[in-house]
C-alpha cells in the first residue's frame, strides 16, 4: 500500500513538474517498442473515445527485456495545446485515473526475447466526466516514465461539416488541397454549447504529421453556423501515396523487402533502395496513410511471435543536403521530425541511411524534408523534394473542434471530425 502511494505521489510531482511542456508520443527508454494506444475494437484509428459512450482503449506495448516488471499507468487531463492543465483527478473522471498494467505475455519462439504488455483503459468501474485532450503515462516500479501516449475524448455536442476544395487562391491547384470546415449547432445535444468565435479553436490535421497541423481562422458566419473557409491556413500540400514494406515473411522477401539476414542472434532486413518521386507522375496506390500493423504470417498470434528486425532504408544521393535534413515519418517513428527519424549521410554508400529496429508487420511511411532555417507553420513543403505534391493523394484530415468559455476551468472538445478526399 505504502509503495502504490508513493508511486502515486512521485507521478502526481511528475505532472506537476511538467505542466507546461507540451506533451507528446513518446518512448522515454530504449527498451519500450511497439507502442500502440487504439479503442477497443478499431485497430488503425486513432484513440479518440465519445463521452458517456462506455468506450475503452486498448493500450500495448513490448519491453525488450528478460524479466517482468510492475508497471503502472496514470491519466491526466491536457488543454487545447497539450500542456498540463488545473484539472484534479475528481473533475474529469469518475473512478481511478492510476492502475497496475497486470496483463503481460513473455515472447514466443523469437530470436530477440521481450515481454508484451497489454491493458483496457480506463478501468472496468470508471469513466470520463469532461472531454478534452489527455496524456496516458506509463511507469516503472521507480516512478520513472517509460512511454507516453494522448488520446482524446470527445462530446460530439456540436456538428461539423468539412469539405475538400481547390485552393482559394487558384494557386497551385494541382498540387494542394484545401479543408474547408464549418461548425453549428448540433440537432443532437448541443444545447450546452453557446457557440461563439472567442469560444472556438478548430485544428486541422493531414494524417498522423504535426509538423504541419493548423489552426483555423474565423472567415465568418452561415446562418448561425460558424465558417472557418478560404483562409492560407485551410490549404495542404498534398504529398503523395505513402511508401510501404511488408516484413512479416523474414524467411521469403515480401513487399519492398529485398532481402532478410540473420547476424549474430538478430535479424536485418535490407529494403529496395528509395528513390526521388518528386519528378515521377503520380501512382495511386492503398496504403496505410503512414501506419502500421504487427504480422507474422504462419502464426496465429503475432504481438507475442513477431520477431524483431532491423530495417534498414537508403535513399542514394550522390552529395547531402547542407540545409536540409531528412526524415523517415509515419507511426512507427511517432510523426516525429527528430534524431529518431532522422537519416544520417554515408559518404562511403552516397547514400542517406536509417536503421530502425521493428516489429514484425507492414508499415507506411513518407521521406520529409526540412530545412533548418524554418521555424513554425510556413508556406513551405516538406513533401515537394523527395514525394511530390499532387491534389489526387489520398489523405485522411482530422478536425478537431475545442470549446471554451470564460467561466470553464478547461478546454472541452467539443467535436472531432474525419474526412477523406
Amino acid at each position: 500500500m505504502k509503495k502504490c502511494l508513493s508511486i502515486a505521489v512521485m507521478t502526481m510531482i511528475t505532472f506537476c513538474t511538467t505542466a507546461q511542456r507540451v506533451m507528446t508520443d513518446s518512448a522515454w527508454r530504449a527498451e519500450v517498442k511497439t507502442v500502440l494506444l487504439t479503442r477497443e475494437g478499431v485497430e488503425l484509428e486513432r484513440p479518440v473515445l465519445t463521452l458517456g459512450a462506455g468506450e475503452r482503449m486498448l493500450l500495448q506495448f513490448d519491453l525488450l527485456v528478460d524479466e517482468a516488471q510492475n508497471l503502472r499507468y496514470s491519466i491526466a487531463h491536457c488543454d487545447a495545446h497539450w500542456r498540463r492543465d488545473d484539472l484534479e483527478p475528481f473533475e474529469f473522471m469518475n473512478g481511478f485515473e492510476q492502475g497496475e498494467i497486470e496483463n503481460y505475455e513473455f515472447s514466443f519462439t523469437t530470436l530477440r526475447p521481450y515481454i508484451h504488455y497489454y491493458q483496457s483503459i480506463p478501468a472496468k468501474f470508471a469513466a470520463f466526466t469532461h472531454s478534452g485532450n489527455y496524456l496516458l503515462a506509463v511507469t516503472d516500479e521507480e516512478g520513472d516514465t517509460l512511454l507516453t501516449r494522448r488520446f482524446w475524448v470527445t462530446e460530439e455536442a456540436v456538428g461539423v461539416n468539412a469539405e475538400m476544395a481547390r485552393p482559394y487562391d487558384g494557386m497551385d491547384i494541382m498540387r494542394r488541397q484545401e479543408v474547408d470546415v464549418t461548425v453549428k449547432r448540433s440537432e443532437v445535444g448541443g444545447n450546452n454549447v453557446f457557440l461563439r468565435p472567442e469560444y472556438e479553436r478548430v485544428q486541422v490535421q493531414q494524417n498522423g504529421r504535426e509538423d504541419n497541423a493548423r489552426w483555423l481562422e474565423f472567415s465568418g458566419y452561415d446562418g448561425t453556423a460558424l465558417c472557418y473557409r478560404f483562409r492560407s491556413c485551410n490549404v495542404f500540400h498534398g504529398g503523395n501515396t505513402f511508401r510501404f514494406f511488408d516484413c512479416s515473411n523474414i524467411y521469403t522477401p515480401m513487399y519492398n523487402v529485398q532481402k532478410v539476414e540473420e547476424y549474430g542472434g538478430e535479424l536485418f532486413a535490407i529494403l529496395r533502395p528509395e528513390e526521388n518521386r518528386s519528378k515521377k507522375h503520380f501512382l495511386s496506390e492503398t496504403t496505410l496513410n503512414g501506419g502500421m500493423k504487427v504480422n507474422i504470417q504462419g502464426r496465429r498470434k503475432p504481438a507475442v511471435e513477431a520477431d524483431y528486425v532491423w530495417v534498414n532504408i537508403t535513399l542514394p544521393m550522390a552529395q547531402p543536403w547542407l540545409d536540409k535534413s531528412v526524415y523517415v515519418v509515419g507511426q512507427m517513428t511517432d510523426w516525429k521530425l527528430d534524431s529518431t527519424s532522422r537519416m544520417d549521410y554515408n559518404p562511403q554508400y552516397k547514400a542517406y541511411v536509417k536503421r530502425l529496429l521493428l516489429k514484425q508487420g507492414y508499415y507506411a511511411y513518407q521521406l520529409l524534408v526540412k530545412r533548418y532555417e524554418v521555424g513554425g507553420m510556413s508556406d513551405w513543403s516538406a513533401t515537394e523534394m523527395l514525394e511530390g505534391d499532387h491534389m489526387e493523394t489520398s489523405n485522411f484530415y482530422t478536425i478537431f473542434v475545442y470549446h471554451r468559455e470564460p467561466s470553464d476551468r478547461a478546454d472541452r472538445l467539443v467535436a472531432v471530425k474525419r474526412i477523406k478526399n
